[in-house]
């Protein structure tokens, strides 16, 4: 077995100061290699971090019940990667909590509230988004009870054995959520967690980068009149992705609507490339 000490990447490998996972001994030579402790998000979002202090640059968020590996507690952040998407940085300390219980459901409505009782009377106690996972532990009224922390409507539940059956739908319904870099979370994302958000709701695995998302599926050859592509179709520019919903028009997060819209996809290819991003550098297909 050799070593690896040519680049990585950072954003998806927990290494610095030495420091990485015991998992990555034999493959990267570190300093220390930690065993870590694996929590999990009991906020219904917890932002992950480039740098331990709040105010930092977002780089991806943590949903309701998704775990994290810490490697290392710095003051009131810990610093390790994420368990579902790999995203590595730093969370605040007070996001989590251990949670001995494996998930048994997804939230798989874009969004709903979790009562403090069984009824749609009751006060609310948190409002948690499509793909958080839940621990549900009894049902009483059409209520499910999750995570030893309130009830929510079942039917906005589903197990792991059933999933929407298009994701363009699934982004269709994201449309107006406000433009949020970094996001993941229902009332806000950005392009490439509204495509992650999509195929997970739809049973399906997708990283958390539109760089890393240009590998998925099979390249297609478009020409300039952008014949051929159709309802599900990728496409990519740098640091850019987008949803084809017809032949014509895209859906994407995008900060020049600063919005979830759906748009011409020969209007948004002359508007990026006039602000200097230039043409799309990959299309997809799934």
């Amino acid at each position: 077995m050799t070593h690896r000490d040519d680049p990585f990447d950072k954003r998806v490998t927990p290494f610095k100061d030495g420091v990485t996972d015991q998992a990555h001994e034999g493959l990267i030579r570190a300093k220390t290699y930690v065993a870590g402790e694996v929590l999990s998000c009991y906020d219904a979002t917890a932002p992950i971090l480039a740098q331990p202090e709040h105010g930092a640059e977002q780089l991806d968020q943590l949903l309701l019940g998704e775990r994290f590996k810490v490697i290392e507690r710095k003051h009131d952040f810990f610093w390790g990667q994420a368990l579902r998407d790999g995203y590595v940085g730093y969370v605040p300390v007070a996001a989590f909590r251990r949670d001995w219980y494996l998930p048994t459901h997804f939230v798989s409505t874009l969004r709903t509230y979790v009562f403090a009782g069984p009824n749609l009377k009751s006060s609310t106690i948190a409002a948690i988004s499509l793909n958080a996972l839940v621990s549900v532990t009894r049902y009483e009224n059409g209520f499910a009870y999750i995570n030893e922390m309130g009830w929510v409507f079942a039917n906005h539940l589903s197990t792991f054995e059933t999933f929407a059956s298009d994701f363009v739908s699934v982004a269709e319904s994201y449309i107006n959520a406000p433009y949020q870099w970094g996001g993941r979370e229902s009332i806000g994302l950005d392009c490439s967690g509204l495509l992650q958000q999509a195929l997970y709701a739809a049973g399906y695995g997708c990283p958390r980068d539109s760089d890393m998302q240009a590998k998925l599926g099979l390249s297609l050859d478009i020409g300039a009149d952008l014949k051929g592509l159709v309802r599900g179709d990728l496409v990519f520019w740098k640091g850019h992705v987008a949803i084809m919903v017809d032949d014509v028009n895209i859906i994407h997060a995008n900060a020049h609507h600063m919005k979830v819209a759906i748009e011409p996809l020969v209007d948004a290819i002359h508007r990026i490339d006039a602000c200097g991003t230039g043409m799309p550098t990959a299309f997809r297909r799934l």
